[in-house]
């Protein structure tokens, strides 16, 4: 069965290029009819907080992207990781080295002064037991590397680049696989090692993630062989690069899924386009779909090996797209706690607020432009310069009166828009202007401006709370 997983670090909430690698983890196991799973790589003690782990959850939740286990917790198998480096070391393909990071520093100074790329030189790899005794004697502590041999050469077919080879020379030395510590003692297992041994004991046949991760790979593919442990297939997708074709990061500002979520995408949205962000939809089918729809599909001949630029526009439509295919009822579900917290009240006719979701709807591109768009409802607007000077049009000041008047008269209770037809009429006639007039000083009167939605519509909601009359004898204040 094909087991997948996705292994972020609690050390900060949801990013957007982990959450893609999950929908692309996710999507290969449905497809597959296979297995997702998580790992919380907590092992970073000082970084890692119980509120990023539950960030991360409930935004993968909220992507719609669910899991077939409980999440495997890294630092809770710390004594697997020891075993494991025990193990290397009483094989002889792994060793202690002193080295002090004073020592490591002049090292890489040298190198850099000889135009050399930095890398470890194996300088503790044969240490006599003298030696090691006169280091200890010193209070030295130590790491542990991982023996890697320059002439090694490293193939693998990778599901999305191909056939990739790597050469042992270009890993960097002898790879440090636990942090200092006293020489009878093991340190803390660090990443290669650690994600070797948990794959592995998790039964993961498909390692699926970003194309920053592929040296990681040939490293981790000589442990799995020196541990004697089944290597998974491994898979690169492409990196989310911002406009400038550069890796996206926090200085292009939005890249965690709350911001995204607190902007008013919604995560139908989100999830649509991560999954166009390095993957093309197969020939027919529409670039508007659900997460089950791609699944049905998915495959990595279909995966870029080119980074994918992230186009604001392209997101932006598609959340107009969900938006605009939401019923009233469930635009009211997603509104109305936004519209609460700006502290107004909903009437209690529940059809007055469904009626509002169905006007603002078509013109929704985020769930937050429902907060602007609304507001005209809920507080009345100040009067703005077109709406003003609209006012102060020949005979419009007069045309309002007449309406004031017809509806002082015989109010309107808003839900009968033919009377509003015939209000209209009548008024423009007994003022001497054309309809047109009187309908574009009424939508200054109601909404403060000339643009906004239907105007018949908008001024039957106001009717029905009772706001119309009000924001029309303000004209003449």
């Amino acid at each position: 069965m094909v087991r997948v997983r996705l292994a972020p670090s609690p050390t900060g909430t949801l990013h957007i290029g982990t959450a893609r690698t999950a929908v692309f983890n996710w999507l290969f196991a449905r497809n597959q009819k296979g297995q997702f799973l998580l790992r919380i790589e907590d092992t970073d003690k000082e970084r890692s907080k119980p509120e990023f782990t539950a960030n991360i959850l409930e935004g993968l939740s909220w992507l719609g992207i669910d899991w077939d286990e409980d999440p495997t917790i890294q630092s809770k198998r710390v004594n697997e990781h020891r075993a494991a480096i025990q193990t290397l070391l009483d094989r002889g393909l792994a060793y202690r080295c002193y080295a002090s990071e004073e020592e490591l520093a002049t090292m890489r100074e040298v190198q850099k002064a000889e135009n050399r790329a930095p890398r470890y030189d194996n300088r503790h790899r044969q240490l006599t037991t003298e030696q090691e005794a006169s280091f200890q004697a010193e209070g030295r502590e130590a790491v542990i590397r991982f023996l890697i041999d320059d002439g090694e050469d490293i193939h693998w077919r990778d599901l999305v680049r191909g056939p990739m080879h790597w050469r042992g020379a270009d890993l960097g030395g002898d790879m440090v696989i636990a942090r200092r510590a006293p020489a009878d003692q093991i340190g803390d297992p660090l990443y290669n090692l650690v994600v070797v041994v948990d794959d592995a004991a998790m039964a993961i046949t498909h390692v699926i993630r970003g194309e920053d991760h592929i040296a990681n790979t040939a490293k981790q593919l000589l442990l799995y062989q020196a541990l004697e442990l089944t290597a998974p297939t491994f898979a690169h997708t492409p990196l989310i690069l911002n406009a400038e074709g550069r890796k996206l990061s926090k200085r292009d500002g939005v890249t965690s899924i709350n911001e995204f979520r607190s902007m008013g995408y919604t995560a139908e949205a989100i999830a649509n386009y991560m999954t166009l962000l390095g993957w093309s939809v197969p020939e027919g089918m529409d670039e508007r779909f659900t997460l089950m729809q791609a699944a049905e599909v998915f495959s990595f001949d279909r995966v870029n090996k080119a980074g994918a630029r992230f186009d604001w526009d392209k997101l932006n439509w598609l959340n107009a797209q969900v938006l605009h295919g939401l019923t009233s009822q469930q635009l009211l579900n997603d509104l109305s706690p936004l519209w609460l917290e700006q502290g107004w009240s909903l009437p209690e006719d529940v059809n007055w607020s469904l009626a509002l979701c169905e006007l603002l709807g078509p013109s929704l591109t985020l769930l937050k432009d429902g907060i602007d768009q609304a507001e005209p409802f809920f507080t009345c607007p100040e009067l703005e310069d077109d709406g003003l000077k609209q006012l102060e049009a020949d005979r419009a000041k007069q045309a309002i009166g007449e309406l004031v008047q017809s509806l002082e008269n015989d109010p309107w209770d808003g839900h009968d828009t033919s009377k509003a037809q015939e209000l209209l009429t009548n008024a423009a006639s007994k003022a001497g202007v054309k309809k047109g007039v009187l309908m574009k000083s009424l939508r200054a009167a109601l909404l403060g401006r000339l643009q906004g939605p239907d105007l018949i519509t908008t001024w039957s909601l106001l009717a029905r709370v009772g706001q119309d009359l009000p924001r029309l004898k303000r004209c003449f204040t």
